[in-house]
């Protein structure tokens, strides 16, 4: 099941999937919000105006990464249960 705690604590190899995908979030948001700050402030001053709204646009591209890195992360777990389940069958 997709988004389920579960699927995070259920061996070593699932908790550093997660912790991984965790850390790429934060700094993917930490990006995004520097990027919309640096280009806030551009936008005071006329010249670096245009260079402001592409700080904007990427800023806009990171913070949609971040739903995408939480969808990877949740399918990367699910098939590693898959996998989980399946030997499990295999072997018993």
């Amino acid at each position: 099941m997709l988004f389920h705690q579960d699927q995070r604590d259920r061996n070593a190899d699932t908790k550093r999937i997660h912790a991984l995908f965790e850390i790429v979030y934060t700094l993917v948001d930490f990006m995004a919000a520097l990027t919309f700050l640096i280009g806030s402030v551009m936008f005071l001053y006329e010249s670096w105006q245009t260079f402001g709204t592409w700080l904007f646009i990427v800023g806009s591209i990171l913070f949609a990464t971040k739903p995408t890195l939480r969808l990877a992360r949740e399918l990367k777990l699910a098939a590693m249960g898959d996998a989980d389940d399946l030997a499990d069958r295999l072997n018993g």
